[in-house]
């Protein structure tokens, strides 16, 4: 009976454990309205055994595609000719990613002027259940076939604001 009792205990335990790692996933990424998940590569870590900081920003542009591809940004550079530019970026590494991992890569517009936006991004480390790092970058609405920037389209800041409302 002993036995019985002890093995519910334990898998009683297993099931919060998971359920508390759920709950802080959920809140680490609460802001972000688009979150993608990918396992840490063996080839991404350095000579340090560290995740290399170049990837970062790989992860970082990962994240920002999946929001242009729920923007539908790219089908409409291909129409208009109109499409974004990453004028800035920078990374904030809170602690060093290593193999075996799966990480969640957050994504959001934090701010939006007359012809950019600026997009935040967050890192979180399934394993260790808490933030890798956090950057941002600078996007600026560009021209390609006038080589100009350009006001921000109202139909992209309308595909934004119908992002973000996600998470209001």
């Amino acid at each position: 009976m002993l036995h019985q009792e002890g093995a519910h205990l334990q898998f009683a335990t297993l099931h919060f454990r998971l359920s508390l790692q759920e709950i802080t996933m959920d809140e680490l990424l609460k802001e972000y309205p688009v979150v993608v998940e990918f396992p840490v590569a063996w080839g991404e870590m350095d000579a340090l055994l560290h995740v290399n900081n170049v990837t970062y920003f790989r992860y970082f542009e990962n994240a920002r595609l999946a929001y242009f591809k729920e923007m539908q940004y790219m089908e409409y550079m291909e129409k208009t000719g109109i499409g974004p530019i990453l004028a800035h970026q920078q990374c904030r590494y809170r602690f060093p990613l290593t193999y075996p991992d799966v990480i969640s890569v957050g994504a959001k517009v934090a701010d939006m002027e007359a012809d950019r936006f600026l997009m935040k991004y967050r890192v979180v480390s399934h394993r260790f259940q808490k933030i890798a790092a956090e950057g941002d970058g600078l996007l600026v609405s560009f021209d390609y076939r006038n080589n100009s920037k350009i006001a921000l389209p109202d139909v992209l800041r309308e595909a934004i604001q119908n992002i973000e409302s996600r998470i209001a």
